[in-house]
């Protein structure tokens, strides 16, 4: 079983930054993928960033050039570093892991992440 807490988010002027953690009990999540998604009020949840085993990085258009995912397995945590906030950016975000692992460079779907964080509000004011 594995738990993932959050920390991080909170409320930020545009242009601003801030930065996300994702720490997880359990050696899997050290070695497997990653997600962050977020969800704005009356939208759909959407991935924002996910880092593989492998190391390798995705990120969803409206944020690609300004967050930033990456992980300390020594720390066992997953960070999202997000800078120059935009209004859009509002919303809930959530990190996620997979029950097995995925090795090399696959990035799961979002019904293989079996994980869920509990949730940071993010807020970014015009």
């Amino acid at each position: 079983q594995v738990q993932l807490v959050q920390s991080g988010g909170g409320l930020v002027q545009a242009g601003g930054s801030l930065r996300l953690s994702c720490a997880a009990s359990g050696r899997i999540f050290s070695l497997n993928a990653v997600g962050w998604y977020r969800q704005a009020p009356g939208k759909q949840r959407e991935l924002v960033a996910a880092i593989t085993s492998g190391g390798r990085t995705r990120y969803a258009d409206s944020v690609t050039g300004r967050f930033t995912i990456s992980r300390d397995n020594a720390k066992n945590t997953v960070y999202l570093q997000m800078n120059s906030l935009k209004p859009e950016d509002t919303a809930v975000y959530y990190c996620a892991a997979p029950s097995i692992y995925y090795s090399g460079n696959y990035y799961p779907d979002e019904n293989e992440y079996d994980y869920w964080g509990q949730g940071t509000q993010v807020t970014v004011s015009s």
